[in-house]
C-alpha cells in the first residue's frame, strides 16, 4: 500500500492512515469522536491527538455523547487531573457544550449522521490529490457545514 508521508512517523499514525483516514463515517459516536478530537487539536497537531486518543476516550466515556452531555464541574476537574490529558478547561468545556449541541441536532434530524451527510445528499466527495494527502483546508462545502454548525452553537 502506498502511504502518505505525513503518517510515517509512528505506528499509531500509520494505523490511522490505513484504517480511518478518508473512510466515510456514518456512526454518530465515531463522528462525535472525530469532531471532539478536532476541538482538542486546536493549536496542536494531529499526531498528538492520535497519540492521546486513548486518554481522550477514557476522559470522555469513549466519546459517549449521552454521558458527556451531562458533565459538570466534577467531571471537568477529573479530566483536568488525568495524567497525559491536555489541560485546557476551555477545550474540555467546548467538548461538553458540543455534546449538548450534538444532541439537539440528533433530535432534529434523527441522527448526526443524517444531518452531516445531508450536505452531500449521502455522496462521498473525493478531491484531486486526496490519495497523496493533498486536501484543501477548506472549500465551499466545508464553509457551508461550518456556518451551519456555528449557527447551531
Amino acid at each position: 500500500m502506498e502511504r502518505c508521508t505525513w503518517c510515517l512517523g509512528n505506528e499509531k499514525m500509520i494505523r490511522y492512515h490505513d484504517e480511518e483516514w478518508g473512510v466515510p463515517v456514518h456512526d454518530d459516536r465515531k463522528q462525535f469522536e472525530f469532531l471532539m478530537m478536532e476541538v482538542m487539536q486546536c493549536g496542536l497537531n494531529w499526531n498528538m491527538m492520535i497519540q492521546k486518543r486513548e486518554i481522550f476516550r477514557a476522559c470522555f466515556d469513549d466519546f459517549d455523547f449521552d454521558k458527556v452531555f451531562v458533565y459538570g464541574e466534577t467531571d471537568i476537574e477529573r479530566i483536568l487531573g488525568t495524567d497525559g490529558m491536555i489541560r485546557s478547561r476551555r477545550k474540555i468545556e467546548a467538548v461538553i457544550h458540543n455534546a449538548q449541541c450534538f444532541q439537539k441536532i440528533r433530535a432534529e434530524f434523527g441522527s448526526f449522521s443524517e444531518y452531516i451527510w445531508g450536505f452531500t445528499r449521502g455522496k462521498t466527495y473525493l478531491y484531486m490529490g486526496h490519495q497523496k494527502g493533498n486536501i484543501p483546508a477548506r472549500n465551499g462545502l466545508s464553509d457551508r457545514i461550518s456556518a451551519d454548525l456555528k449557527k447551531r452553537g
